[in-house]
């Protein structure tokens, strides 16, 4: 599962969510959504890079992403300490009831290990995930840490 954080800067810039989200449209990897994330990045991306909206969409629906319940008033109620930010606690607890393997984000109040979440879910960074787990190396890393548009080749 991904955070909203990690759909936005995707489609803003070239980095590590832009190919965290690519893995997930080449089906390296089963991409799992909420609507709150999904609304949120929408909400987001429709005020930060509006002219790629429809980008965003169509790769939503290349990732063939699996949709997820967003968690219940009351179940948010009951883990208010789940994490810092209350923001945050519908990702995390929609990541928890689906029992994904993975959520990564670069919400510095998820990936924090001193938070409670981390007892109940891996909580990656991006650039983490491609690497511990779709093999890029530290070499491929660093190429792309700073990329901007203009540099992906056709």
């Amino acid at each position: 599962m991904v955070d909203a954080n990690v759909l936005v800067a995707g489609a803003g810039w070239p980095r590590f969510p832009y190919e965290v989200l690519r893995h997930a449209v080449l089906d390296d990897y089963q991409l799992v959504l909420s609507p709150f994330v999904i609304d949120e990045a929408r909400k987001h991306i429709s005020r930060l890079f509006p002219q790629v909206i429809d980008q965003f969409d169509t790769v939503l629906s290349a990732s063939n992403y699996e949709e997820i319940p967003d968690p219940s008033k009351e179940e948010l109620a009951a883990h208010a300490g789940l994490v810092r930010d209350r923001e945050d606690i519908p990702v995390a607890l929609a990541a928890i009831n689906a029992q994904v393997d993975y959520l990564i984000s670069q919400d510095k109040d998820l990936t924090d290990p001193s938070e409670p979440i981390h007892q109940y879910l891996t909580v990656l960074l991006p650039g983490t995930f491609l690497h511990e787990h779709m093999g890029w190396t530290s070499d491929q890393l660093e190429a792309i840490r700073k990329r901007n548009w203009g540099d992906l080749k056709d």
